[in-house]
C-alpha cells in the first residue's frame, strides 16, 4: 500500500507539467498550418507571425526537462511549494554547470558547435551548456531529489546568527553536494540507463502489434488506480518513446516528434513512434458505443433520465477527451464489463498500428482535427483513422448489450431505484461557497485535511483518516466516483475538477 501511494504521488505531481502541453501543442499544431508553404507563400505576413509564435511555443517544447523540474519538485513538496520550485531551478542550472565542467575536465566533451552536429554523441545544449543528453529524465530526477529533500529539512530552523541558513536556504545547501555528485555520476552511468532505454525502446518495436496492445489496454484499465499517467508519459514525453532529429534540433518523445515533423513540412512518412498517441479513439469513438449500450439495456421508465444523463458526458469525452466521468459510471458497478472496455480499446489501438496508421489522437474530436490536418491524410492516414473509430463505436455498442443482458451487470439505468448522477447528485446548483464547504465536509473536514490537489479530471486530497470520508457526500457535489487508497483520496469531477478545487481553497483559506 505505500508503494501504490508513492506511485500515485508521483503521477500526481508529473501530471502538474502536463497540465499545460496540450495547449501548448494544439497551438503548434496550429500554426503549423500557418506555414505550411503547400497553404502559405513564404513572404506572406501569416507565414512570419507563424514562424514567430511558433518559435516561442518551441522554447517550452523543446525545454520539457526544465518545467518537469519545477512541476515535480513543486508537486511533491507538502508545504512552501514555490520555495521548492524556486530551489529545484537553481539545482537545475548547478547540474547543467557542474556536468559541462566534468565533461571539459575530464576531456569527455563530443565535438560539435549546435545540436545537429552532436546528433548520436550522448550530448546535447541545453541553455548553452554542453551536457550529458538525459532528457526529460534530468528533470524528473532533479524534481524528485528536491522535494525529497525539501519535505525533510525545510522547517528546521536555527538559532542566533545562523538562522538564516535554515528552512529552504538550507534545502539549496544540501542539493549543492547532491548536485555535484549526480553530475559527475551521470557521466559514467547514464551511458549505460541510455542503452538501457534503447533495448526497451527495440523491444516495443520488437513486439510490434502486441505492444501496442499491452500500451492500449494498460493505459485504459489502470484509470481507476489513477497510474495510467505513469504508463502514456513516459511514452509521449521521454526518450522511450522515441529520438528524432528534426530541423538540427533533437527532438524526444512521441507526440514532440509528431509537432515538429508536422511543423517541418518536408512530406514522406511520419515516424513510428506515432503508435503511442492513438489511445484517443475511444475518447472519441469508443464511449458513444458503450453509452448506446447502456440505454438500450436500461429499464424503459429509466431511460429518458438515463439519456439526459448520457449525453452531457459523452459529448465532453467527443469534444475534449475527459472520460472518466462517463467511465466511472461503471467502473466498480460491472468490472468484468471494464475490463472487455478496455481490451477492445487496446484492440484497435493495434489494429490502427497494423494499418499504417501515424495520427495524433490523445484527446477529443477538436485536437484530432487541429493535428492531423496540417500533416495530411497521405501521411497520417487520418481517414482510416476515422473509419477503424466507427466500427470501434458499434463494436463497443454490440459487445457490450451482449455483456450487460448476458451477465445481467448493473450498468445505469438498469435498477429500479438507479438514478442518474446528473438528477441524484444535483437536485439544486451549489452556490460556491456551499460547493466548497460540502466537499470539505465530505472529506471529514478541514482538521482532516492534509493536502489539496487535482490533475484533469480528479480531485486529489490526502487525509488523516479516510473513515471520516463521506462518499454519498461528496456525489452530491458532483462527483461520479470516490476512489480513497489509504490516506489519498480522488475524486472524479472531470472537467469542472478547477473549479471545486477552487472553492475548496478558497473555504479552506489556501491562497497559491
Amino acid at each position: 500500500m505505500a508503494v501504490l501511494k508513492k506511485l500515485q504521488d508521483f503521477s500526481k505531481a508529473m501530471i502538474g507539467p502536463v497540465l499545460y502541453l496540450p495547449v501548448v501543442g494544439l497551438l503548434i499544431a496550429l500554426f503549423s498550418m500557418a506555414t505550411n508553404k503547400l497553404w502559405v507563400a513564404e513572404s506572406s505576413t501569416l507565414y512570419l507571425i507563424g514562424k514567430y509564435a511558433s518559435s516561442m511555443l518551441w522554447a517550452i517544447m523543446n525545454n520539457l526537462g526544465f518545467f518537469f523540474c519545477l512541476g515535480l519538485a513543486s508537486g511533491l513538496a507538502r508545504t512552501r511549494k514555490a520555495e521548492a520550485s524556486f530551489v529545484a531551478a537553481m539545482s537545475y542550472f548547478m547540474y547543467l554547470a557542474g556536468n559541462n565542467s566534468w565533461l571539459t575536465l575530464t576531456q569527455r566533451l563530443a565535438e560539435g558547435a549546435t545540436n545537429a552536429e552532436l546528433y548520436g554523441s550522448g550530448q546535447i545544449f541545453i541553455f548553452g551548456f554542453k551536457v550529458v543528453d538525459i532528457g526529460v529524465f534530468l528533470g524528473i530526477i532533479l524534481g524528485a531529489l528536491v522535494a525529497f529533500i525539501h519535505n525533510r529539512f525545510v522547517n528546521t530552523e536555527f538559532r542566533g546568527a545562523f538562522s538564516i541558513y535554515g528552512n529552504s536556504k538550507l534545502v539549496l545547501i544540501i542539493m549543492i553536494p547532491v548536485v555535484a555528485v549526480l553530475a559527475v555520476a551521470t557521466v559514467y552511468i547514464w551511458p549505460v540507463v541510455a542503452h538501457g532505454i534503447s533495448a526497451l525502446t527495440t523491444f516495443m518495436k520488437t513486439f510490434g502489434s502486441l505492444g501496442v496492445f499491452l500500451y492500449g489496454f494498460l493505459n485504459r484499465f489502470l484509470i481507476p488506480t489513477g497510474l495510467h499517467h505513469l504508463i502514456w508519459s513516459p511514452f509521449v514525453f521521454t526518450s522511450i518513446g522515441g529520438q528524432l532529429l528534426v530541423d538540427g534540433q533533437t527532438v524526444i518523445g512521441a507526440k514532440p516528434i509528431f509537432l515538429a515533423e508536422i511543423a517541418n513540412n518536408a512530406g514522406g512518412a511520419l515516424s513510428d513512434s506515432a503508435r503511442f498517441l492513438t489511445y484517443g479513439m475511444v475518447k472519441i469513438f469508443g464511449t458513444a458505443g458503450m453509452a448506446l449500450a447502456f440505454y438500450k439495456t436500461a429499464r424503459p421508465e429509466l431511460k429518458p433520465r438515463l439519456k439526459a444523463a448520457l449525453i452531457p458526458l459523452i459529448v465532453t469525452s467527443f469534444l475534449v477527451g475527459i472520460t472518466e466521468p462517463f467511465e466511472f459510471l461503471f467502473i466498480f458497478t460491472a468490472p468484468l464489463l471494464w475490463l472487455i472496455y478496455s481490451l477492445l480499446d487496446g484492440f484497435f489501438q493495434m489494429l490502427a498500428w497494423m494499418l499504417n496508421v501515424r495520427v495524433c489522437a490523445t484527446n477529443g474530436i477538436i485536437d484530432f482535427i487541429v493535428y492531423n490536418i496540417p500533416a495530411g491524410a497521405g501521411r497520417t492516414q487520418w481517414p482510416l483513422f476515422v473509419l477503424l473509430g466507427l466500427i470501434e463505436t458499434l463494436t463497443m455498442y454490440v459487445v457490450g448489450k451482449f455483456v450487460i443482458t448476458r451477465f445481467n451487470m448493473a450498468t445505469p439505468g438498469r435498477n429500479a431505484d438507479d438514478t442518474p448522477e446528473e438528477e441524484k447528485t444535483h437536485p439544486q446548483p451549489l452556490a460556491n461557497n456551499q460547493l466548497g464547504e460540502n466537499v470539505i465536509k465530505g472529506l471529514g473536514g478541514r482538521e482532516n485535511i492534509i493536502s489539496v490537489d487535482n490533475c484533469f479530471t480528479r480531485l486529489r486530497v490526502d487525509v488523516h483518516s479516510p473513515e471520516l470520508v463521506q462518499e454519498a457526500l461528496l456525489k452530491q457535489t458532483g462527483g461520479t466516483g470516490v476512489l480513497i487508497k489509504g490516506n489519498h483520496i480522488q475524486v472524479i469531477y472531470g472537467l469542472s475538477v478547477n473549479k471545486v478545487r477552487n472553492n475548496v481553497n478558497t473555504a479552506l483559506g489556501i491562497n497559491e
